[in-house]
Order: structure tokens, then sequence, then C-alpha cells
């Protein structure tokens, strides 16, 4: 593939830098002559560590936004005040800029209608990844080791660790007296509520039985005596 790919872009370059007869027809006699492409000097061996390091930094833009909340040190409405790390220095610096310099630098980064970013296939794809994904566990577990060369299934970050991670808070933390929330009910703007703790308890999910065929062990409390609180941090009005 490299061997073509040389190929092709050294002709189109010699192509337009002479434009003579003579030029055009000897690429046209070398793409006869060399079908495979020309001779590429790649040699086999490590990835070097600097393009490990890129490879790491542009992975991160396949999934998260590009300047995550916890940098925005300020906004006063009119000028913007954020942090990043300078890749020439590998300091910390701090930049203000007015409002809509602070947009344009964001938006460049919203990809075209309908563009995809990555494409998933083969066990990765999201319906073949439910599926085979217990059943390579346990395929790795009889064997007692992991194969060389062989997929790794890994297990993701939950939604509460990649909250924290890019936003720098505990969402599942009161914003008001510090305590642990425990998640009761999940809202979307669209699709509406979406989970519901209380419709799993009156279904009966955490019952269990005590060997008689009685059920017991769940406590069911009244909706009235639950306080509700945003799955994100509240901030107060005015």
């Amino acid at each position: 593939m490299i061997h073509k790919k040389w190929q092709y872009h050294l002709f189109k370059m010699m192509k337009e830098m002479i434009h003579t007869q003579e030029m055009g027809d000897l690429i046209d006699e070398l793409w006869k002559r060399y079908p495979r492409g020309i001779v590429a000097n790649v040699k086999r061996g490590e990835v070097p560590e600097r393009c490990r390091g890129l490879a790491r930094y542009l992975a991160k833009y396949l999934a998260s936004s590009p300047i995550s909340v916890r940098r925005i040190v300020r906004y006063d409405g009119k000028t913007v005040t954020y942090w990043y790390k300078d890749h020439e220095t590998k300091r910390k610096k701090v930049e203000t800029v007015d409002v809509y310099t602070f947009i344009g630098r964001m938006v460049q980064h919203i990809l075209p209608k309908g563009f995809q970013r990555v494409r998933y296939y083969g066990l990765q794809a999201a319906k073949a990844f439910g599926k085979w994904s217990e059943v390579i566990k346990e395929g790795l577990k009889r064997i007692g080791q992991l194969v060389g060369g062989a997929y790794q299934v890994l297990s993701g970050k939950r939604y509460r660790e990649c909250y924290k991670e890019v936003s720098g808070c505990d969402p599942m933390m009161c914003a008001y007296c510090g305590a642990e929330m425990d998640l009761f009910r999940i809202w979307h703007p669209k699709y509406g509520v979406i989970y519901d703790e209380l419709e799993n308890i009156k279904a009966g999910k955490y019952e269990v039985g005590d060997g008689n065929g009685r059920q017991g062990g769940c406590s069911v409390w009244s909706p009235s005596e639950v306080l509700q609180l945003s799955l994100f941090p509240l901030h107060a009005a005015a």
C-alpha cells in the first residue's frame, strides 16, 4: 500500500511541475512498468514513542470535547478565561479571550452533519459486542491466559468515572451538603424517563424469598419522602 501511495504522489507531483508531453508519456510508461508501485524505504520496527504520544492525543478527539469544563476558569459575560498545556514549553498557560473568539475556537471541532468520527466493525460493533463479549470472557477464563494477538475485552468506565474525568467533579456528590447521592431517576428531554428506581421496586426486582415461599427483605418508601436531586451539579438561582 505504501509503495503504491508513494508512486501516486510522486507521479502527480512530477506531472504538476513539468507540463510537457514527454513527461506525460514517461509517467504513463512508468505506470505500466511498475504496477505494484515504487519501492519505499520503510524499515520494520517499533513505533517511535513520539508517535504513540500523538496517537493518544488524537484519540481523545474521537469521543471527548475539545476542552473540559474544569479548564474554564472564569466567564464574565464578555470574556472567557481558560487554561491549557503548551505543547512546546509543556507548561500550563492561562489565556483570556472575548466570547466570540472562544466560540470560534470551539466550533472548529464540530463535525459536519452525518460525519462519522470512527466506525466500529467486527467484534467491536455495537450489535456484535453485546452478543460475544461474555462468550469471549468465558473462553479466556477457561484457557486461563490471554492468547497473543487475540481480542482482549476490557471493561469500560462507568458514567460516573467518565463525567468526573471530563468535568473534574463527581456527579453523585451533592453540591449543597457534600453527601453521596443515590441514583433515583434518569430523565431525558427527548425520551422522557429512561430509568426509575421506584418502578423497579414496585416490579419486585429486589424482593428475595425466605425459603418458605414468602417474600421479604425489601422495603418500599413513598415518592413523597424522597428528595430527587439532579444528576448534574446544581447552581442556585439569584
